[in-house]
């Protein structure tokens, strides 16, 4: 899992089978101090998240997972919507 910030959206004209209505997001990967770490890819979205969300993101088969499915066509699928991230950071 990785941290990124939504930069956008894709619109498609038609999707893979199990994808349903499910939104493209536009991310860009962030390090702890939420600087771009990294090019934009687009992420299908599982938690609702929009432009300026931070997220939580995840690759690989375990997007397709994040999904609730193992057989959909995808890469990246942002599961979290973050509140706060980094090192050092202390509840209050």
């Amino acid at each position: 899992m990785r941290a990124g910030r939504v930069v956008g959206s894709v619109v498609a004209a038609r999707v893979a089978e199990g994808l349903g209505d499910r939104k493209f997001l536009l991310v860009v990967p962030v390090d702890e101090e939420d600087r771009a770490e990294g090019d934009a890819f687009v992420a299908c979205d599982v938690v609702g998240a929009g432009r300026g969300s931070r997220v939580i993101w995840v690759g690989g088969k375990e997007a397709a997972l994040g999904l609730g499915r193992d057989d959909v066509p995808v890469d990246a699928a942002c599961v979290a919507i973050l509140e706060r991230h980094g090192r050092g950071e202390e509840e209050r």
